[in-house]
């Protein structure tokens, strides 16, 4: 009776996680099937989910409405560049506040954490008047220097660092190892799955990004993806076949990323202490 039960629950649970998965997966399905189709097509009722053809011209035409090219550089260098600064910078603060004790390690450690409960949109105002004295606006310093520093992706790392066995630091010690070799070759090499988790967080983040962006440039040179794409959609009406087309194009790299630190994610999701 037990199994039955067991059983039943299994096929359930299955039911409704593949219900999801259709739900999920749909806008994603749509936006590929109409980046192929023309603009006519793309609306028709009902949907038309395979393309009487595939156009692809409608690649080719977004060039007619921002330089997709110089945008796609812009966005690979700012996302590529402050990806890996953050990084460095996150473990680094995560080893100091996991294994290096200090007088109010902790309160500062909680002072740093409460910056998560302080949205963008506080902080926007003051930075740009700060990047602006800096000379920093309409330069790719300007859109990268904002990324490189995550509280969060600190505190994700910490909380891994921290079950990192104390012995293994102390025998790098014993054997007359620095701090930062104790870092780079004991911490780092075991801290690989949650680097690798923040990797994919922070490359994401600042790939989709659009609000600063937005604000910190008015170059039509330094137009990062998010910016051109806001360009396909009209005041009046909008080409929906281009407009998915560029989303499936903005797609690519974060799918090719994730794809090489997939087998990382989810170890790292766990190693993490985040449940």
């Amino acid at each position: 009776m037990t199994s039955k039960a067991t059983l039943w629950k299994n096929i359930a649970a299955h039911l409704v996680l593949s219900i999801a998965s259709l739900v999920l997966v749909f806008p994603f399905v749509w936006m590929v099937s109409g980046a192929f189709k023309d603009s006519l097509e793309v609306v028709k009722m009902p949907p038309q989910w395979i393309p009487s053809h595939f156009n692809f011209d409608n690649f080719i035409e977004i060039e007619k409405y921002f330089p997709i090219f110089r945008s796609l550089w812009n966005s690979a260098v700012v996302a590529v560049v402050s990806t890996g600064l953050q990084l460095i910078v996150c473990a680094m603060a995560a080893f100091v506040f996991a294994k290096i004790s200090f007088k109010g390690r902790e309160a500062l450690f909680f002072l740093f954490l409460i910056t998560l409960m302080i949205p963008m949109q506080v902080t926007m105002t003051p930075l740009f008047i700060i990047f602006q004295k800096l000379h920093l606006v309409n330069t790719l310093a300007g859109l990268i220097l904002p990324g490189i520093f995550s509280a969060y992706g600190t505190f994700l790392l910490r909380q891994h660092m921290i079950g990192i066995p104390n012995a293994l630091l102390e025998a790098a010690f014993i054997d007359g190892a620095s701090y930062f070799q104790v870092f780079r070759k004991v911490v780092l090499p075991l801290s690989k799955p949650v680097l690798a988790t923040l990797l994919i967080f922070s490359f994401m983040g600042s790939w989709n990004n659009f609000l600063w962006p937005l604000i910190i440039t008015s170059d039509t040179d330094l137009m990062t993806l998010p910016l051109g794409l806001s360009r396909l959609q009209g005041r009046w009406a909008t080409e929906w076949n281009i407009l998915m087309a560029g989303n499936v194009i903005s797609f690519i790299p974060i799918f090719i990323v994730y794809l090489f630190a997939q087998k990382h994610f989810i170890k790292g999701i766990t190693m993490s202490g985040i449940k």
